[in-house]
């Protein structure tokens, strides 16, 4: 065997893997199937090794999540005391 020999193997190796790799995560990302479990393991890693991260990352979720009251499509009711002086 020449000396350069496993150069291209490991090369191709590789790029098989690569290759292999690319369309799983295409498959994974058109089908949606990865995205609760994801998201839940960084959460798990960036509670353990980063608090400060996690915890502002928590209250950005909270806050995203809240709603703010809506009013009546018809405007305040007659007779509410909202407005007037």
């Amino acid at each position: 065997m020449h000396a350069l020999t496993p150069y291209p193997i490991v090369l191709g190796s590789l790029a098989v893997v690569s290759l292999v790799l690319t369309r799983l995560a295409r498959a994974i990302r058109r089908r949606g199937s990865a995205g609760g479990g994801v998201g839940a393991a960084l959460a798990a890693c960036e509670e353990a090794f980063r608090a400060t991260s996690h915890a502002s990352h928590r209250e950005i979720r909270t806050q995203a999540e809240r709603r703010s009251p809506t009013g009546s499509p018809a405007g305040p009711r007659p007779g509410s005391r909202k407005g007037r002086r």
